[in-house]
């Protein structure tokens, strides 16, 4: 059924639009007579006002936009929840896009939410972003603009600001208790490092090695899809090329570890006897594998929350009042050690 508009109300019924909209509102200026019959006819026709053009006219749309690499698995469902528990509560609607880690569909997503007028956007970057461009332009044009998770670094302006995790304390802290199992050949599975995420993850991983006297062997390092296959092929690289497998593994995502798990496993490899295996993200699943995975938690639902209320702080102070230097927010992970890592007793 075609939406009805108030433009056809007022024409039907010989009145002005603007006659017929301050009778909807029971405006005083306009007698009961006139009221009873816009409101009879509005009745009639199921007529629905739109709120996204009264926004508008009212200088806001009430809309934050959400974009994010992809809304599968625990982590980004998870941050999207917090996102929107929070971002109603401070009386807003939220409009999600994915850009299925392509660049090119975040930029169209980016085109698709400032034509929806959305009053700022709250974004994490596709894995294959490198050309920042689009965000270039949302902070000339004073878009506020808050990114979370993966971050565009060193892009500063007064309407842009980040939630991030403590990354390289996460990997830091992996490295440190495979170390305290009796590891010393630790491999990583990093992700590209032009991310965030992956180049601190990668520095913390490197820098407890040195931290606790172990050399850093590049042989023992592969970049590759952080995905279960991604993993499981960087598993089969190292069995294969290695004189003798490490004896443990960090990748810097669960789904990659669980990959290097199942492969390990395959070449007769205990799991944590002969390799000890930790992830990170914690994802639900990491608690359904055979050992359980060792991971570090991100605080998913605190992210999404921590997002909106910079955003908001932003949306309700004029660009001259915001400070030069937006306030950043930075989390601290919490290791959850799991038996994949587990190769002394526990205290």
């Amino acid at each position: 059924m075609q939406r009805v508009s108030l433009t056809e109300l007022a024409k039907r019924l010989n009145l002005s639009p603007s006659t017929v909209s301050r009778a909807l509102a029971d405006h005083n200026e306009v007698s009961e007579a006139t009221k009873q019959r816009v409101r009879q006819l509005a009745r009639e026709l199921n007529y629905q006002p739109n709120q996204l053009a009264a926004a508008l006219r009212r200088g806001r749309s009430g809309t934050l936009g959400v974009l994010v690499p992809h809304i599968t698995g625990h982590f980004f469902p998870q941050v999207v929840h917090g996102i929107a528990t929070e971002a109603s509560r401070a009386g807003f609607t939220v409009m999600i896009c994915q850009s299925n880690e392509d660049a090119q569909q975040e930029r169209r997503n980016i085109e698709l939410l400032r034509h929806n007028q959305v009053e700022g956007i709250l974004v994490s970057l596709a894995n294959t972003t490198q050309d920042i461009s689009h965000f270039e332009e949302l902070r000339q044009q004073g878009v506020p603009l808050v990114f979370f998770d993966r971050v565009v670094e060193d892009f500063r302006g007064t309407n842009v600001s980040a939630v991030v995790l403590d990354d390289y304390q996460g990997a830091y802290q992996v490295v440190a208790h495979l170390v305290a199992q009796g590891c010393r050949r630790i491999a990583h599975f990093s992700g590209p490092l032009h991310l965030s995420i992956h180049k601190n993850r990668h520095q913390g991983y490197r820098d407890a090695l040195l931290a606790h006297n172990l050399p850093v062997d590049e042989d023992l390092i592969v970049f590759c899809p952080q995905t279960q296959a991604g993993g499981a092929e960087a598993m089969q690289q190292l069995l294969r090329t290695l004189p003798a497998p490490p004896d443990a593994v960090f990748a810097s995502n669960d789904l990659a570890a669980v990959g290097a798990m199942r492969v390990a496993k395959q070449a007769g490899l205990r799991v944590p006897e002969d390799l000890a295996v930790a992830g990170f993200s914690n994802e639900t699943f990491t608690t359904l594998t055979e050992p359980n995975l060792t991971t570090v938690d991100q605080g998913c639902e605190t992210m999404g929350i921590s997002a909106v209320r910079l955003l908001v702080q932003m949306l309700h102070t004029t660009a001259e009042q915001r400070k030069p230097q937006p306030r950043n927010v930075v989390l601290k992970p919490q290791l959850l050690v799991r038996e994949s890592s587990l190769r002394k007793p526990r205290d």
